[in-house]
């Protein structure tokens, strides 16, 4: 074969030679793609939440459920409900309208538990709530499960999960929420709320 033909034919199956090469075992054995285990580090999801240092137990707890069970990330929004729940209860969750403590049961009048649940419909819901699901109707556990799914909250809540809206524009949802007779100290709950808020990054719990 002359010279002249060899080099035509290089011409044209050059590509074909270079996209071999590239395929070749022999390339790819060469690459070290190994997993050292004992030098290896976990890739962790995380989420951010907001949180209250400053604030009590009970306070954090209600805090933390409201987002996990929710979509709300609006620090505006929690300040606001959390200013709410500590007017109406300062969340105790077994406080019986007038200030007897007392378990769920034993409250015959008035308001009961985190959001003074007053009328009778509204608390034997509470009660059917923690039956059908097996929590304590006394508890902060059962009474913050039963609170973001109560009727009257989720028809608010989409209102929550917005963004951008000031405390005072986030009181109206809230009224229509509770129902309450007197504003009173809400607002200014709210506001020491959002002053002792602090953003934190924890990881995100499977299940």
């Amino acid at each position: 074969m002359t010279n002249r033909i060899i080099a035509a034919l290089m011409s044209v199956t050059g590509v074909w030679a270079i996209a071999a090469c590239a395929g070749s075992t022999t390339l790819e054995e060469e690459v070290d793609v190994s997993v050292n285990e004992e030098k290896s580090v976990e890739i962790q999801k995380v989420v951010e939440k907001w949180d209250c240092p400053g604030c009590n137990p009970n306070e954090r707890y209600v805090l933390s459920k409201l987002q996990d069970y929710t979509k709300i990330t609006d620090r505006n929004a929690l300040s606001t409900l959390m200013g709410n729940i500590k007017s109406e209860s300062n969340f105790h969750p077994n406080i019986c309208e007038g200030g007897a403590r007392v378990a769920y049961h034993q409250c015959h009048s008035g308001g009961y538990g985190l959001i003074q649940w007053t009328t009778v419909g509204r608390y034997n819901a509470l009660g059917n709530f923690c039956r059908k699901y097996s929590c304590d109707p006394s508890s902060l556990e059962g009474q913050t499960r039963f609170l973001v799914n109560e009727v009257h909250f989720q028809k608010v809540l989409p209102e929550f999960e917005g963004t951008g809206w000031s405390i005072r524009q986030y009181m109206a949802p809230a009224y229509y929420w509770l129902g309450w007779g007197i504003k009173g100290y809400r607002e200014t709950f709210a506001h020491e709320y959002y002053a002792k808020m602090v953003k934190v990054t924890t990881p995100l719990t499977e299940g």
